[in-house]
């Protein structure tokens, strides 16, 4: 997600003379010269940098320039690119065509691996990304409880769906006000957006419309303000309010699934929701989401029950292979304990370079979600992510792409790490942030 109010920094990394290029003819033919907001480098200002190809850990940009990668397509490649097992599985399904627009076993088979590993998930629905996947779990979540009012917290992004793309107006329940030219007040309506991390907001609203709210959701860490976990006191009194409303709980584990644990955030907290949607590495680089949840509530959408919802890609065979070949290796080479190994050595490393430089920080991470915010204070919710040093951050960024490192170019996204991001490469990545934070 990209937040418009980010400040633009003065790069002195000089951007290749092909992406530069690229760049200006790419303006020509899309808005802003790219395909997703984030990626047009406006919270840090500059030129994107434009890929060739990614392997292992590396990114290459078509000047030929080298990359560690922290960024992993937003999260999807925590095997890193060009995983054997992964390219097999595609060129595999594409020799067989692209598309059917009919039922295939390998489908079937994806949504096995998804309910062998997600504990909320006994029934789950295929789609092609996780906007899809969260508009489609709040429709089904009011089309079952039959109720129209859902509750979000200001900071936390679910896709692009107009009733979830509000802004919080304080830290009290406030109805959704449309953070969009295009998105109508109208949709944001029935939109309740509270503070992340306060219980006492959450009881509050329970108390006063409890039992209108159809659904809650949230990211369980949150990866679009920074780095942010929810408290295990904020997980406790939302499972145990919306169990008593008969609200559903979402847990949007777009970033989370199959990156924490292998059964996500869920698993690694153990508080199970009633609904979980999914995105990036369940799709194994390939556009792919899912929604699933309680056998009882999914048996709401159509053809079962009556809650509408379509796509003609959805379930396409290319992105399920990919899919099921990155799952498979994440259920027979477990990579969490390393990758959490590798997330304290990173955490602890900017931490002592930041204190050594006088560099007001706070350094958040749960196993191989991190962020180094130039903010004095913790952070727990948007309104205190909000107060951190968007340009320092913009140096920072620069910097990093200056010695090789390759980082979310926003304070407010979350990096990512894979399996190929070794201690040597943790170890370089801690020396050149030394480096640059050296320089002010």
């Amino acid at each position: 997600m990209s937040h418009s109010t980010d400040n633009h920094a003065s790069p002195s990394f000089s951007i290749g003379p092909k992406s530069a290029a690229a760049f200006e003819n790419a303006r020509k033919l899309m808005p802003g010269g790219v395909n997703s907001p984030a990626r047009a480098f406006g919270a840090v200002g500059g030129t994107p940098l434009f890929i060739d190809r990614g392997e292992g850990p590396y990114l290459y940009d078509i000047d030929g320039r080298q990359f560690i990668d922290y960024i992993g397509s937003w999260g999807p490649m925590i095997l890193g690119h060009q995983h054997p097992a992964v390219v097999e599985a595609i060129q595999r399904s594409v020799a067989k065509g692209t598309s059917f627009g009919a039922p295939t076993e390998a489908e079937s088979r994806l949504a096995e691996q998804i309910i062998n590993a997600v504990p909320s998930i006994e029934k789950v629905r295929l789609v092609n990304s996780g906007t899809e996947a969260t508009m489609s779990a709040i429709r089904v979540a009011r089309g079952a409880t039959g109720r129209n009012k859902i509750i979000k917290f200001a900071g936390n992004y679910h896709g692009h769906v107009d009733s979830l793309l509000v802004a919080a107006g304080s830290a009290a329940a406030t109805l959704g006000v449309p953070d969009s030219p295009g998105v109508t007040p109208g949709a944001g309506q029935d939109t309740i957006v509270l503070c992340y991390n306060d219980c006492e907001g959450l009881q509050n609203a329970f108390a006063e419309q409890g039992d209108q709210i159809a659904a809650v959701i949230l990211e369980p860490v949150v990866g679009n303000m920074g780095c942010v976990p929810a408290t295990k006191e904020f997980m406790t009194a939302l499972r145990e309010l919306t169990l008593k409303s008969g609200t559903v709980l979402i847990f949007d584990e777009v970033m989370t699934g199959f990156r924490l644990a292998y059964g996500g955030a869920q698993e690694r907290y153990g508080v199970v929701p009633d609904m979980t949607t999914l995105g990036k590495i369940v799709g194994g680089g390939m556009p792919l989401g899912a929604y699933g949840g309680r056998a009882d509530i999914m048996d709401n959408v159509l053809p079962a029950g009556k809650v509408f919802q379509a796509g003609t890609l959805s379930g396409n065979p290319v992105a399920v292979a990919a899919g099921s070949a990155t799952l498979k290796e994440l259920e027979t080479h477990p990579p969490y304990e390393q990758l959490d190994q590798r997330g304290n050595q990173l955490a602890k490393g900017l931490t002592q370079v930041a204190a050594k430089h006088g560099v007001p920080h706070q350094v958040q991470h749960v196993g191989s979600m991190l962020t180094l915010f130039f903010n004095p204070d913790p952070v727990s919710n948007w309104e205190e992510a909000d107060k951190s040093d968007r340009e320092a951050f913009g140096r920072y960024f620069w910097g990093l792409i200056e010695e090789g490192i390759y980082l979310p170019c926003s304070q407010f996204e979350a990096l990512f790490f894979g399996i190929h991001h070794s201690e040597e490469m943790i170890a370089q990545t801690i020396d050149a942030a030394d480096r640059v934070l050296a320089r002010g």
